[in-house]
């Protein structure tokens, strides 16, 4: 195994201290010619689904056999699992509380650990505050460092890893009701619809009394107008042009979103 493998980061810890840093630290001492990607620490507090969201986003664009740490664990310290995840194209190093979910459902487990080993922790005794230096991060330094899946704890049953239920759009007569999934740094609202339900078809979103049309680009619509449109991540959202759909519709996670279809189609470009 190469030694210059990549290892991302993805947390709630912000930047304001020490712990992201710490955290590098941790893996350095393990192996210093490590990569180290850091996708983002900005998830809010405590906020699983968002970083269920972001994980899921970010894992497709890396290379085989990196190893994802992720750090959103408001069970810290609980009974809630500590896991390592062997995956086709990589693997996936942080606590067993859902926000591997959406990885999962579109990637096989080829194989599962609880990390019950303290051999590869800092610390035997770890703190029951911070597993993401105690036992993530080194974890992580030493799977990307060749140290095999199976030699980090027991085996689990993939079947039993808890899951976070994110609702799919619900089809009814001339559309889908959806939800909003994520609101992303510019206020961008996320929907759960994807982009192949509303792929060649006219189309547009029911927010209360207003209906936005489908659109292809932000700037399809003036400057301060609300559009609605299929981002980047593959999922309808619901923007403004220069500014924030979710301060400017006070909408929040979890708001149902209708999505209207029509019987035409558009013609191809």
């Amino acid at each position: 195994m190469p030694e210059n493998r990549i290892v991302t980061l993805l947390s709630d810890f912000g930047l304001s201290d020490v712990y992201v840093g710490v955290m590098k630290g941790v893996i350095a001492q393990i192996n210093s010619s490590l990569t180290v990607v850091d996708l983002t620490h900005q998830i809010p507090p405590q906020n699983i689904a968002a970083a269920r969201f972001n994980l899921m986003n970010a894992y497709p664009y890396f290379p085989v056999g990196t190893v994802h740490i992720a750090v959103v664990d408001p069970g810290v310290g609980s009974q809630r699992r500590a896991i390592a995840l062997q995956l086709d194209a990589g693997f996936l190093v942080g606590p067993d509380n859902g926000l591997f979910t959406g990885i999962l459902n579109q990637n096989p487990v080829v194989a599962a650990v609880e990390l019950t080993n303290s051999e590869y922790w800092r610390t035997p005794t770890p703190s029951t505050t911070f597993h993401g230096r105690d036992i993530f991060a080194s974890v992580g330094a030493h799977l990307a460092s060749g140290v095999p899946l199976e030699q980090l704890g027991k085996a689990i049953d993939a079947a039993t890893l808890v899951q976070l239920p994110i609702p799919e759009g619900t089809p009814i007569a001339g559309g889908i009701v959806g939800c909003i999934q994520y609101i992303d740094h510019f206020g961008n609202l996320v929907t759960n619809i994807p982009a192949a339900d509303v792929q060649g078809k006219t189309w547009s979103v029911a927010v209360g009394d207003r209906i936005i049309l489908g659109s292809e680009t932000y700037s399809d619509r003036e400057l301060g107008d609300i559009v609605a449109l299929v981002g980047s991540h593959g999922w309808v959202e619901i923007a403004v042009n220069g500014g924030s759909a979710h301060s400017t519709l006070q909408l929040d996670c979890t708001a149902s979103i209708k999505v209207i279809l029509t019987a035409v189609t558009r013609s191809p470009s």
